[in-house]
């Protein structure tokens, strides 16, 4: 199963993100000034302790004492050129800081904050021009510097990316970047191409957007061209402290500007659904007040929101999973220490349909050449078509050039001969979840390959060890498990069977990782681990509808509680008889293993949806949604017919419908940490957020508990709570109810 990833969200990538300082670190100086013979002197950007400069305390006292000697040299010097020594240029606040931040230190978050936007702002008011040459990436932190040069020079590296995406970790901009987005660019522009998305751009989208003010092509030319615009600009000043300025596009007292800001906060509802996500709420309201006012004061304004947020619970939920965890994941934790890395040369992919066709696509743009096999020639060649129309997209909207298509497509092979796959060091099958269809494909190609290919199955329930039972290498063989669609979603499961061998498992890793995707490794169980803990969401969505809870209001809840999609039409969207096929599927694998099965209240809502009703989703054209032309159109009347609550029954509160939308899947993620279905807390929190949609505010399934009012303590109260009212799926797994007793959390 798969939806599409959190939409606030944009994970950071390790490298481009703040790096880790040491818990106790001794006085150093991370900035140093140089000046040359003609007076001009660079402001060298360069921590001794870290691979990539932070703005963290070390640097804040640096760069004081730094701007201080500048302003006591001011008639010395021509002017400054700020620079870095490392390989980007900056990469941002210190996450380590912000992470243990508390409400009682509130405080001092808030002067640390206008302390750095002071030395900033002595900075571009020193009276001599400044000019910021960008030798790599800046984001964040990185960028605010540059915004208080008075020109910005990057060069034109291919990695190197520019924004401010501090919202996709819950917070703002705290070094002045409202302030002088909004006064560079605009209210209008600054919120919705800078700080509400959290866009990244490359060196020429910053050029033309206006973040950046020129481009280098090497670095002997970023500095030459620094020096001649302080050589051309001995009065350079920030066009907002310029006689006559006037903002892009008004202030928010401009009558064109002041009728569409109401839009703003009614477009931010809509698109966060009511989830709590405090951070474009906070960057809407610091951008509009403080444009209304002098630069000194938007700063105190902009200290004072993003000190709520840096204090406050989501930003740790935030940082915790799309820094750290997603850190973790990347690097290698569960990859098998010591596996030598192996080259992929060739990979098979077997079955061409929608999911072939994505997973051929993503290794064809990793540069592996691609056999694409299907029963016949014209699917194979429709598989064929599929990609030819995904790079189709990518070109229209300029993220691939027309070389770049026609060399990934010259990569891939379509064919229906077995011979074809002769030689391949790796076979990805992706045909339809059929336990013979697969162990059939396997059988066909495995003497056809090469001797030790790996043996790779796109499966998203099917245990791994039964599927291994149709080849001769079972040491070989690892499920790998694609979301869908391939080319958008960033996760992939790698399923351990029970005779799966380390250096299969260490190939498998690298794979992923060279695909750019994000792996996380789960051992063998029916549904692993994505799969198995989303089917508690829709199961809870399912038995709501059979109290009698109004359809609206359950989608609204599953709003509300920051979900991609409303539960009944992520299962419109799935197909209902899927999710009934799994659990049957279960059911018999339960039995015949001598268990005994426990129907959920939601069972009997999906057999009457099918079997009394015929309404199987929106493929069908009828689901718990009604369909005109293949497009939604409304929630179907006859749930509320069919399905209505007696007249004894007692309400249920809203906030029951949020929880236990969130509840029911963490609860279970806890079960499978506790199986070993997962390896990592880190696994878990990366894997709902990626594969499932697990709501981005809560920084996964297990950060969700560790965020809880009250910490996992209070998870299990209201777990408790839950179990009391609805049942006993929410009596709290054994290690949460440790975890609450030892004042514990899930690390």
């Amino acid at each position: 199963m798969s939806t599409t990833p959190p939409a606030p969200a944009t994970p950071p990538s390790p490298g481009e993100s703040a790096q880790p300082a040491s818990v106790t670190e001794p006085a150093r100086d991370t900035v140093r000034l140089e000046r040359d013979a003609d007076g001009i002197v660079t402001l060298v950007l360069d921590d001794p302790m870290q691979s990539a400069n932070t703005m963290n305390a070390a640097f804040i006292d640096s760069f004081e004492r730094a701007v201080d000697q500048l302003v006591a040299d001011r008639d010395r010097i021509r002017g400054v050129v700020v620079t870095s020594a490392k390989a980007t240029f900056f990469a941002g606040g210190d996450l380590n800081e912000l992470l243990a931040a508390t409400p009682d230190q509130a405080a001092d978050v808030f002067e640390r904050s206008l302390r750095v936007k002071r030395a900033l702002r002595a900075l571009e008011t020193l009276g001599r021009p400044v000019v910021a040459a960008l030798n790599g990436t800046a984001l964040g932190g990185g960028l605010e510097i540059a915004l208080a040069c008075h020109h910005r020079i990057a060069l034109d590296a291919p990695k190197a990316r520019f924004g401010l995406p501090e919202v996709t970790l819950g917070l703002l901009p705290g070094g002045g970047g409202v302030v002088r987005a909004v006064r560079l660019l605009g209210v209008t522009d600054a919120l919705v191409k800078v700080l509400l998305e959290g866009r990244r751009y490359r060196v020429r989208a910053a050029e033309e957007l206006g973040l950046l003010d020129g481009v280098a092509a090497d670095q002997a030319e970023l500095l030459a061209r620094a020096r001649a615009f302080i050589e051309a600009n001995p009065e350079a000043t920030q066009p907002w402290d310029a006689p006559g300025y006037r903002m892009p596009g008004g202030t928010p007292s401009h009558p064109k500007l002041a009728a569409q800001l109401p839009a703003f906060p009614a477009r931010l509802r809509q698109r966060l659904g009511g989830a709590p996500y405090p951070a474009p709420r906070n960057i809407l309201a610091a951008a509009v007040e403080g444009a209304q006012v002098d630069v000194e004061t938007a700063a105190v304004i902009e200290a004072r929101y993003f000190t709520e947020l840096v204090v406050g619970q989501t930003a740790k939920n935030m940082i915790q999973a799309f820094f750290f965890d997603m850190r973790t994941v990347n690097s290698g934790r569960s990859r098998p220490q010591g596996e030598p890395a192996r080259t992929v040369r060739r990979v098979a992919v077997l079955g061409a349909g929608m999911m072939g066709a994505g997973i051929a696509h993503a290794c064809a743009s990793a540069g592996f050449e691609v056999v694409l096999k299907d029963v016949s020639a014209e699917a194979a060649e429709r598989g064929l078509a599929t990609v030819r129309g995904t790079l189709d997209r990518a070109v229209r909207r300029g993220r691939l050039t027309e070389e770049a298509q026609r060399a990934t497509l010259a990569r891939i092979t379509p064919t229906a001969e077995v011979a074809g796959v002769a030689g391949c060091d790796v076979v990805i099958e992706a045909v339809f979840e059929d336990p013979a269809l697969k162990r059939e494909v396997f059988q066909e190609v495995q003497d056809v390959v090469a001797p030790d290919a790996l043996l790779c199955s796109n499966t998203s329930t099917l245990p791994i060890g039964q599927l291994a039972e149709g080849v001769r290498r079972p040491e070989d063989f690892v499920g790998l498990h694609f979301f869908s669609p391939v080319d958008r979603m960033a996760l992939v499961e790698i399923v351990v069977g029970a005779r799966t061998g380390d250096p299969a498992l260490a190939r498998a890793f690298d794979l992923v990782r060279a695909l750019g995707k994000t792996p996380i490794v789960v051992r063998d169980g029916r549904g692993f681990f994505t799969s198995r803990v989303i089917g508690h969401f829709l199961s809870e969505g399912l038995a709501m509808v059979g109290e009698g809870i109004a359809p609206a209001s359950i989608e609204q809840a599953a709003a509300q509680a920051g979900y991609p999609a409303g539960v009944l039409a992520l299962l419109d969207e799935l197909t209902l008889t899927l999710p009934r096929r799994i659990r049957e599927e279960t059911r018999q694998a339960v039995e015949e293993a001598g268990g005994e099965w426990r129907p959920h209240p939601g069972d009997a809502v999906l057999d009457r949806m099918l079997d009394e009703f015929d309404r199987r989703g929106r493929a069908a054209g009828a689901g718990f949604y009604d369909y005109r032309d293949g497009a939604r159109a409304g929630l179907w009347p006859g749930l509320r017919e069919h399905f209505a609550a007696p007249d004894d029954a007692a309400p249920v509160p809203f906030a029951d419908l949020v929880d236990r939308l969130l509840l029911a899947p963490a609860l279970d993620a806890v079960r499978c940490l506790d199986e070993g279905v997962l390896a990592s807390v880190a696994d878990a929190n990366v894997g709902s957020l990626l594969g499932i949609g697990f709501p981005a505010w809560t920084g996964g399934v297990l950060q969700y508990l560790n965020g809880f009012p009250g910490g996992p303590a209070g998870a299990l109260a209201r777990a408790e709570e839950l179990t009391t009212r609805y049942g006993d799926r929410f009596t709290p797994p054994a290690p949460l109810r440790e975890l609450a007793t030892g004042n514990g959390h899930f690390a």
